[in-house]
């Protein structure tokens, strides 16, 4: 049965790996220990009025970003989304199995390669970071003082005990039964078979789990090494989160932000009826039927933190 699974979930691996090879990255990044890594630059067509790096979500493809960096664009801010080692195009192997990749990796070589890189393609403009989910947690593991202000949704920390009722549950078994047992007998974690984005590289998923059991979440690895960002970073941000996101409660979104002691944080809880919406959830942010009002704000934010005085007089078309 397992060789059988293993078959099914290795012949839907290829078969993203050749759809992928579709859209080649338009930049590579070099992080700091020599992995390259796949990115996009989205350029405005007048002045760059600041340089933005969206960091994804876990397992989330960078082109699922494209959309929405490429509104924020239109408003003057210049953009880079790129892919973590271990997925889409910034996975070396066929096999995810064969990856080496730590979520640690991810924090402290990928998302400061993606930064050095903005600064470099955008210049002497303030830099800021957009991060979904897993994004908003990575930021803290460097101290990024480089970093004007960060806009993070749906980001969380995963400690289970922040769901309540069934939410609870599932994140338990997730921490103790599932990362465990599949990583064991697969060698990776089957996000697709679940629907849940790319596969992920075991050590990856690993760490994501040792995190998740701990109350003090990604901070049990941050805080004996210093605290990174979490500690020391001392600029704005801006957390969303939404009240029908199973994957991030508000009770986990709030956790996250007190995680960054230093920042300048707000925290805002949106609800889909107060857009006309039934339901936005987790990924609902980053679909452009939210151009008009979230997109919309949160550009004129990220211009406003880049020092533009009227960011809604001049933050392009809606």
């Amino acid at each position: 049965m397992a060789t059988t699974l293993h078959t099914a979930l290795e012949s839907r691996s290829s078969r993203h790996r050749r759809a992928s090879a579709d859209a080649p990255p338009s930049l590579w990044l070099s992080a700091a220990d020599g992995r390259r890594l796949a990115a996009d630059v989205f350029e405005p067509t007048g002045p760059v009025r600041a340089a933005v790096v969206i960091a994804s979500a876990m397992g989330v493809p960078r082109g699922y970003y494209a959309a929405f960096a490429r509104y924020l664009a239109q408003g003057g801010l210049g953009v880079i989304t790129f892919d973590y080692r271990g997925v889409g195009d910034s996975r070396l192997y066929e096999s995810v199995k064969d990856e080496r990749a730590t979520l640690r990796d991810w924090g402290e070589l990928d998302v400061p390669a993606a930064i050095a890189a903005a600064r470099a393609r955008f210049g002497a403009v303030p830099t800021l970071y957009v991060g979904h989910s897993v994004g908003g947690q990575l930021f803290g593991l460097d101290t990024h003082d480089d970093v004007a202000a960060a806009l993070f949704v749906g980001s969380q920390s995963g400690y289970w005990r922040h769901w309540s009722g069934a939410g609870r549950l599932g994140m338990l078994a997730m921490w103790y039964l599932l990362v465990p047992g599949f990583t064991a007998e697969l060698g990776y974690l089957p996000m697709k078979f679940f629907k849940q984005g790319e596969d992920l590289p075991r050590e990856v998923a690993r760490d994501w789990a040792r995190w998740g059991r701990e109350p003090s979440y990604v901070m049990s690895y941050a805080a004996p090494k210093g605290g990174g960002g979490f500690r020391h970073w001392s600029g704005s941000l801006l957390a969303y989160g939404l009240d029908d996101d199973g994957f991030a409660p508000a009770r986990g979104v709030r956790a996250l932000v007190s995680f960054y002691e230093g920042a300048r944080a707000e925290t805002r809880v949106i609800a889909p009826a107060a857009l006309g919406e039934k339901a936005i959830g987790h990924f609902g942010f980053f679909r452009p039927r939210f151009e008009e009002n979230l997109w919309r704000e949160a550009r004129s934010w990220l211009l406003g933190e880049a020092g533009v005085v009227h960011p809604k007089q001049i933050d392009g078309p809606a």
